[in-house]
């Protein structure tokens, strides 16, 4: 208890199933927590169930440069700094080969997985520049350290990620702020059934085949769970990794080591 008292967390896509486990983890170890998320009645749900004075929700599309300035404005007016941004918010996107893909559906892949990531940084980089010190958690996936068949523009925005990642981190090193990024391997939950969906249309399979065949990748033998991950962005966001920025993180149940 209380790894991350008097700190300040950002989250994005927090009305997701990982925006909601990091903010419970996060609020337990005594951070104040600010929830981002376009989905305003999934935000409302989410501060309801975690009932707690310390969340603050702002609505907000991660893609408008000026909803990000907005969001980072109205946690600093609110709690005073942003300590720990954990820059989360993601779709899979149509599934299907690059032949199929539109080029609707590459701009909207890479514009909230990539720009979203970007805008983040951009405006909370200032505010830890000024606190000099600050961790910066930005999640990518498995599918942004590999090829991932019919899912182009997903893993070219988690590859993206990485990018930014290592170039930010360089950037700030000299003001004491970290920036890592994470890479979950499937996550059970709704993310996970949609590329089920897409597989097997795609495949010709029913989706519970796609499952399994997902499942017999990862070396662990299940998918993750939410909690899995959020205990990684616990420790990326604490002091216990004040010398940790720059790194790529697997959480992937052994995917990693098969190649």
């Amino acid at each position: 208890m209380g790894r991350l008292k008097g700190k300040v967390a950002i989250i994005t896509g927090a009305a997701g199933n990982l925006g909601k486990q990091a903010a419970e983890i996060f609020l337990s170890e005594g951070a104040k927590v600010s929830l981002v998320d376009l989905d305003r009645p999934k935000l409302e749900q989410v501060q309801n169930e975690l009932s707690d004075e310390n969340v603050f929700i702002v609505e907000a599309n991660v893609t408008k440069e000026e909803d990000v300035k907005n969001y980072v404005d109205q946690t600093v007016n609110k709690f005073g700094s942003v300590d720990i941004f954990f820059n989360n918010a993601g779709i899979i996107g149509e599934v299907g080969s690059i032949d199929q893909q539109s080029v609707d559906n590459f701009n909207k892949v890479l514009s909230i997985n990539t720009m979203g990531i970007f805008l983040g940084m951009k405006h909370v980089i200032p505010v830890m520049k000024k606190q000099q010190q600050g961790s910066i958690i930005n999640t990518s996936s498995v599918d942004g350290l590999r090829g991932s068949p019919n899912m182009a523009p997903y893993s070219a925005s988690k590859h993206a990620v990485v990018g930014l990642t290592k170039t930010a981190s360089l950037e700030c090193a000299g003001n004491n702020i970290r920036v890592n990024s994470i890479h979950p391997a499937p996550v059970s939950g709704n993310m996970m059934k949609t590329v089920h969906q897409g597989q097997g249309t795609t495949q010709g399979n029913e989706e519970e085949q796609v499952e399994e065949e997902i499942t017999k990748s990862i070396p662990l033998g299940h998918y993750a769970d939410s909690k899995n991950i959020a205990n990684l962005v616990l420790f990326l966001g604490s002091d216990e990794s004040e010398f940790i920025t720059g790194a790529e993180y697997r959480v992937d149940g052994g995917m990693g080591a098969t190649s």
